[in-house]
């Protein structure tokens, strides 16, 4: 059975990775920095990414067939206020990985993020060069491209904005939303900030099949939407009134990173590759009807 090894795992997104990859037929290896997460069948092991021997004795000691790395300080209004933290972290261990797994000879899949892109001329193909406007954004870019230059058989995915079940130890705005519409409590979202959501299954998904390939490659869902627009088709899947929502603009509210107006992604090539994102009320519906939306545990 080949081995995955998924840094991350204790994350929004590494955790869905994780059991799709299990599922998938992969022995599975996650990594964690402080909560261990649940993951039954998983074999955990904790890691600090500033740690640079660390993560070069993992290696060595799992001897992964693959590497999804899906760990990140992904917050843009912390690494906007702690660039000299978050940078070891979003780019000196993402590039160490790639030369371990370059010398493996190994797939690695490195997670970037459609805020690489300045949001002046979108949508944004993989051939488009990064104009990022955020430290989060250029923490992204900078280890793309040394990525890629220290092991040109990798894989960037540039992911787009994430909806889905919380899980045990990652939140997803998602629950505040549905929580909010549901209590009638005020939910304010923007009509002038526009992206390209997929649900973090289909994420998932797409991180899968990226081990089949190299170069970059966008993962985005195939509707260009606002925050409100997605509040909008929310509301109708809960058969609730669109009149919960109010609308606001983002240029109208001060913010620690800087937001790019609109970083819709082109998904052409991922798409031909056999990625097949579902319509975002489809994706809600499901994930609706499959779990409860909750919060993850204190």
């Amino acid at each position: 059975m080949a081995k995955l090894l998924v840094t991350g795992a204790s994350g929004f997104l590494g955790s869905y990775v994780c059991e799709l990859a299990q599922a998938r037929g992969w022995q599975v290896w996650g990594t964690y920095y402080r909560q261990c997460p649940r993951l039954a069948g998983i074999s955990l092991q904790p890691l600090n990414l500033a740690d640079l021997a660390a993560i070069a004795a993992l290696l060595q000691a799992v001897q992964p067939d693959a590497v999804i790395h899906t760990a990140a300080q992904s917050k843009p209004h912390v690494c906007q206020r702690q660039p000299e933290i978050t940078y070891p972290i979003n780019v000196t261990a993402a590039v160490r990985l790639a030369q371990l797994c370059a010398e493996a000879q190994i797939p690695y899949v490195f997670t970037s993020t459609d805020l690489v892109f300045n949001g002046e001329a979108a949508p944004y193909g993989e051939a488009d060069a990064p104009t990022p406007l955020s430290h989060y954004g250029v923490q992204k870019a900078i280890a793309e491209a040394a990525i890629l230059a220290a092991y040109p058989l990798a894989t960037v995915c540039r992911l787009p904005l994430l909806y889905g079940a919380a899980t045990p130890t990652a939140s997803c705005f998602l629950s505040a939303f549905v929580s909010k519409l549901q209590q009638a409590e005020p939910l304010c979202l923007f009509t002038d900030e526009f992206r390209t959501p997929v649900s973090v299954t289909c994420a998932a998904e797409g991180l899968l099949l990226a081990l089949q390939t190299s170069g970059i490659l966008h993962l985005g869902g195939t509707e260009r939407l606002s925050r409100y627009d997605f509040g909008r088709l929310l509301a109708g899947v809960l058969n609730l009134p669109e009149t919960r929502l109010t609308a606001s603009l983002r240029s109208q509210v001060a913010m620690p990173a800087p937001r790019p107006q609109d970083v819709s992604l082109d998904s052409s090539r991922a798409l031909a590759l056999g990625y097949q994102p579902q319509s975002v009320r489809v994706a809600l519906a499901k994930i609706l009807s499959a779990a409860a939306i909750a919060s993850p545990a204190e």
